[in-house]
């Protein structure tokens, strides 16, 4: 954690770390490590809103708990942008991190790929290497899409290439 801003030190630190090192096709162990998720997702997101910092919303698409929706946001210029958001657990879960969508973004930063997909390579995938198996979803989220919203969004509107719901012009992004 050398070289990390107080705030980002103080939110990881506060987010459960997992134990259980399985994947979608491990049976009642991945029972068990969605349930670990789980606990991690409420407790970061219950950290978010006492802080005043609620930004996302995400839930199991499917009983297994490999397909995850949901919508993620950014303020922008006081300005709310909402995004869809949507992830696949990799079946090497969790030796390998999720590769997070936002679709309505594609195309429109050179920091994702392949319909929507974020761009986290360089600073998070190593980090979440370092950190298997006890990073999960809410590290994820924290680490990598918190980041690259904060990162990328203000570029994308200064730029026109994301428009506010309100904007006059009709083509919303958001």
């Amino acid at each position: 954690m050398e070289g990390w801003d107080p705030n980002t030190k103080s939110t990881l630190t506060q987010i459960p770390l997992l134990s259980t090192k399985a994947g979608p096709r491990d049976g009642a162990a991945w029972t068990q490590r969605l349930k670990e998720e789980y606990k991690a997702l409420i407790a970061y997101t219950q950290m978010n809103k006492s802080n005043d910092n609620d930004w996302f919303r995400i839930s199991a698409a499917n009983p297994e708990g490999t397909r995850w929706t949901g919508k993620c946001w950014y303020v922008h210029n006081l300005l709310k942008y909402e995004f869809d958001l949507q992830f696949d657990i990799p079946v090497t879960y969790p030796a390998t991190a999720p590769e997070l969508e936002l679709p309505q973004l594609d195309g429109k930063t050179q920091k994702m790929y392949r319909g929507g997909k974020i761009c986290l390579t360089v600073h998070f995938k190593p980090l979440w290497a370092k950190n298997c198996p006890r990073f999960g979803i809410a590290h994820a989220l924290c680490l990598g899409l918190a980041p690259w919203l904060a990162a990328e969004i203000p570029i994308l509107v200064d730029s026109g290439m994301i428009k506010h719901r309100d904007d006059v012009s009709g083509s919303s992004e958001s």
